[in-house]
């Protein structure tokens, strides 16, 4: 059952139009993401779906009810919606009781239970409620922010880039704690972030934003194995973008044969393959290229491999620290699946 619709709907800042048109269902109890580059318009569909701006065009439908459309919207507080900002937004000189208790109708007793209650929810020690936010860690500060907006009982739970002033480790260990809390409560989420891997690995339906519009919408196994177009297979993670022929399932290519996944296609076409269908070899089948140029990492290490001539098709890889190349030393290339026909 769709939950949230947004229909054709735009915003203008004066000659910028942040969103051109947007369509985009969210099914009750799913968790949908929506990335894309800074200035792409994100935010701006959130504070939307928030009401805390007006659309200039298209509806916004929420759980049956018109939440925004050309006779007006429903305010802000009315549409029981929660959000959590980058920063948490928590009062500094209020105690974490007393910020998830903020803005709850209810006498204090009440408001403690609830505090200490959401707390468990969250896995923070209720013995945390006595202080100030400034006593907790930047991840204790988020999960006490999502507890501050799951007090109000949301049936949609916004996330504007939550977890990114905090730092790697502790970043994923926030998004599935929160992953957790919120599939648990069985609350619909709308997250939105820059960050690629975060969106694959939170949700179940992701959003490609690009100039105000949706590039592509769907699994994320979808948008990322089947990416419609080279600037969303960048985005959205590392990729091998070829030049080729295809006749009859297969692709003529700079990495030789190859079977893509429209067998429907014929003639030129670019095709990409992700880097971990790459395989490379000292010595063996395949395609031939020469390793032009090495830069070490850490525990993988950046390589360009080269194929044919002098001018010709170069690709990237980062390939486990623990291979032994160098600059200049011939390899064998190997493929595993299909390439990736862009539409």
């Amino acid at each position: 059952m769709t939950l949230l619709q947004l229909t054709s709907l735009s915003k203008r800042y004066g000659a910028v139009a942040a969103l051109d048109g947007v369509n985009l269902s969210v099914a009750a109890g799913s968790r949908t993401a929506i990335v894309g580059p800074s200035g792409c318009g994100k935010t701006t569909l959130l504070r939307l779906v928030a009401g805390f701006d007006e659309p200039d065009g298209g509806t916004i439908a929420f759980d049956g009810e018109m939440l925004a459309d050309a006779s007006g919207q429903v305010p802000a507080h009315k549409r029981g919606i929660g959000i959590v900002a980058q920063d948490g937004c928590l009062f500094p000189h209020l105690t974490i009781a007393q910020n998830i208790g903020f803005g709850m109708e209810a006498e204090r007793r009440v408001k403690e239970a609830k505090a200490a209650e959401l707390m468990d929810m969250v896995g923070l020690d209720r013995a945390m409620l006595s202080r100030k936010p400034d006593q907790l860690s930047g991840g204790q500060q988020q999960r006490v922010a999502l507890a501050r907006a799951l007090a109000r009982s949301p049936r949609l739970m916004l996330l504007d880039e939550p977890f990114s002033a905090l730092d790697t480790g502790l970043r994923t260990a926030t998004r599935k704690a929160v992953t957790e809390v919120l599939t648990a409560a069985g609350i619909t989420t709308l997250l939105v972030t820059h960050d690629q891997a975060e969106a694959l690995a939170f949700a179940d339906q992701v959003a490609v934003m690009r100039a105000g519009r949706f590039a592509q919408v769907g699994s994320p196994r979808e948008v990322y194995s089947r990416p419609v177009d080279p600037v969303t297979a960048a985005f959205l993670g590392e990729a091998i973008v070829l030049p080729a022929t295809i006749a009859g399932g297969r692709a003529e290519s700079p990495l030789g044969l190859l079977p893509v996944d429209d067998a429907s296609r014929q003639g030129r076409a670019e095709i990409m393959l992700r880097p971990e269908q790459i395989s490379v070899f000292q010595t063996g089948e395949g395609a031939s290229g020469t390793i032009t140029e090495i830069n070490f990492c850490g525990p993988t290490t950046d390589v360009r491999i080269a194929l044919g001539g002098e001018g010709a098709f170069s690709f990237r890889l980062d390939m486990p620290s623990r291979e032994t190349f160098l600059p200049g030393d011939r390899v064998r290339i190997g493929v595993t699946g299909t390439a990736h026909v862009f539409r």
